[in-house]
């Protein structure tokens, strides 16, 4: 089966070809507004379904992969910052102290659906006034979940991490291969159901 990223990410392209992963890039329009009182669990799971399914550029066959990366620290959902200002508002949050990272993975040909929302926890040294203004000005943080790239700069920050890594660039590279798995039961089971 044919392999769509559902995302315009370089990071979860550069993680799915370093597996070995042979894909297009179609990249939809998804709303990626957090909703009132919604969980993190069920906002990265909505938005990497949402991104599946409406990746149209797929060819007749192909599975499309959605996923979506957020961070969380004290039950706040700390996504892309919206300037410098407010990126070093969330690495002030994230200092010296643990968070998660969760991103929901979502597979879909035709009317088969799989999903799943992958965890893990990272923690950050203590930062400084110095340090976070030193981060901010490299302009890493802009469009990264929690204002930061654990594969860049920032690395430099992280105390430890529990679970998986990739996870925390963008893609749980280990669920990529079970899910797929799923999907192709699923429609050798039911052939109808993988035509969209």
């Amino acid at each position: 089966m044919h392999l769509i990223l559902a995302s315009a990410s370089p990071r979860r392209a550069d993680l799915l070809r370093a597996a070995g992963y042979t894909f297009e890039v179609c990249v939809p329009d998804v709303d990626e507004s957090v909703l009132e009182g919604e969980p993190a669990r069920d906002y990265v799971e909505r938005l990497a379904i949402a991104k599946a399914t409406r990746a149209t550029c797929r060819d007749p066959g192909s599975v499309a992969l959605g996923a979506d990366t957020t961070v969380v620290v004290d039950d706040h959902i700390l996504a892309k910052p919206d300037d410098e200002a407010d990126a070093a508002r969330m690495l002030e949050m994230l200092s010296g102290r643990p968070h998660e990272v969760l991103t929901g993975v979502a597979l879909r040909q035709g009317a088969v659906l799989v999903s799943e929302v992958v965890t893990t926890r990272v923690h950050f040294l203590q930062l400084n006034a110095a340090a976070i203004r030193w981060y901010v000005a490299t302009g890493e943080p802009m469009g990264k979940a929690g204002a930061y790239a654990i594969q860049g700069y920032a690395s430099r920050f992280v105390e430890a991490i529990h679970g998986s890594y990739s996870n925390v660039v963008g893609l749980p590279v280990h669920v990529i291969e079970p899910m797929w798995t799923r999907i192709k039961l699923a429609v050798e089971s039911h052939p109808s159901r993988g035509i969209s």
